[in-house]
């Protein structure tokens, strides 16, 4: 009985660990930010981007940062960044953000 009330108290303190208490994002700047999941409630997504560049994994992610700057978003939100199957070339995917509207700004 003790070993089901163990399991059933990691099984539930697991499933907090997939939630997410939304956060206001940054101040909008000149360039893109990248941003968390919780900073990205209410946003309006404006598509996707994916990044493959040869060196290091900071490459990619300044690669990601350039084409979201390039596509005239306000914040990004990397999704994945790993290295291929060939030794140091790197791909990144992210989610675009635009500004947040007065009304998710006042939710927040």
């Amino acid at each position: 009985m003790r070993t089901l009330y163990l399991a059933l108290t990691l099984l539930l303190s697991g499933c907090a660990a997939f939630t997410t208490t939304p956060e206001a994002p940054p101040p909008p700047t000149q360039q893109a930010q990248e941003i968390s999941r919780a900073q990205s409630y209410g946003l309006p997504k404006l598509g996707n981007i994916t990044a493959t560049t040869r060196g290091s994994p900071d490459d990619a992610q300044r690669a990601i940062a350039a084409k979201a700057n390039q596509a005239g978003a306000v914040y990004y939100q990397i999704l994945m960044l790993d290295e291929t199957t060939i030794p140091s070339f790197w791909y990144a995917t992210a989610i675009l953000y635009g500004a947040p509207s007065s009304g998710a700004a006042a939710q927040q």
